[in-house]
């Protein structure tokens, strides 16, 4: 189920994790089905991954962009594109477990309707979520001038990298430089920085610094939108854990922090704790333990 056919080349693919889910979707969506049941190994969505967190609850319902939040910020339940194609389509997915017959966690609506048809009241937080899979790059002492950010990212783009959280700071008045950080997958690390070294003396900036020991820990909900006081609590849960915060990213509803690896686990834990995700009793099972 994870193979396409060009129309015109009647070339065989495949289309890379989470192209199961994918196809099921798209055809779901041909099909003009009711919903679509994506099985796996535990009985849903929960508020974070229960082999790291035991005590992380189960999502009955989530918007499709909360469910997008998650998925690309680490959660492996579901993968961006799948949850793309159902929101294109209004299609409601049902993530269950194959090993029971439990009613798992429907990803349905949007984060932006508020009305009755909506459903429940929208929980401020939906979940935490992780990623080990990147790494950082610092550019130091950029020329604080007109494109040069575009340059650098340019060099980049034209390897086919993508780039995740961006960091400018603030220009260095006596020395008319600035720094600029960013994170991206850590398989293309190692050839971003090669690129960039070899385009220092073009670009004119001092120097490249590489770091891939970091971890991605992000909080999602729609409800942040209108609650105040979230980026605070977050932050003095980790400040309370002991956490060193390396760069922050947001978006309408969602708080993404860099962190150092070694610091993931104890983030993450901290958070969930303190917005109140875990459940009363454990509910995870891991059936088949495949990690997905």
């Amino acid at each position: 189920g994870f193979q396409g056919v060009s129309q015109t080349t009647k070339d065989i693919t495949t289309l890379g994790r989470g192209g199961s889910d994918t196809t099921a979707v798209a055809l779901a969506a041909a099909l003009r089905a009711d919903v679509c049941e994506i099985y796996t190994d535990v009985d849903g969505v929960f508020t974070e991954d229960p082999r790291l967190v035991p005590g992380a609850r189960r999502i009955p319902r989530i918007s499709y962009e909360e469910m997008l939040e998650l998925a690309a910020c680490g959660a492996k339940v579901l993968m961006p594109r799948c949850i793309e194609y159902a929101r294109r389509y209004a299609l409601p997915i049902h993530v269950r477990s194959s090993f029971s017959e439990k009613t798992g966690t429907w990803v349905m609506g949007h984060a932006t309707d508020e009305s009755e048809e909506a459903g429940m009241e929208q929980a401020i937080i939906s979940g935490v979520a992780h990623d080990r899979s990147e790494a950082k790059i610092t550019v130091v002492g950029v020329p604080d001038r007109v494109g040069e950010a575009a340059r650098i990212f340019g060099i980049v783009a034209a390897a086919g990298i993508n780039i995740d959280m961006i960091v400018q700071n603030v220009s260095a008045i006596a020395t008319g430089r600035t720094d600029i950080s960013f994170t991206l997958p850590v398989a293309d690390g190692q050839q971003a920085l090669e690129l960039l070294r070899t385009a220092q003396d073009t670009v004119g900036f001092q120097q490249v610094l590489y770091d891939d020991r970091i971890g991605k820990v992000s909080l999602i909900g729609a409800g942040m939108r209108s609650h105040p006081g979230v980026s605070a609590k977050f932050f003095a849960a980790l400040a309370e854990a002991g956490v060193n915060i390396q760069m922050i990213s947001t978006s309408e509803i969602r708080i993404s922090v860099v962190v150092s690896q070694s610091d993931v686990d104890v983030a993450v834990n901290a958070t969930h704790k303190a917005f109140d995700l875990e459940a009363e009793e454990v509910e995870a099972v891991v059936y088949g333990g495949t990690g997905r």
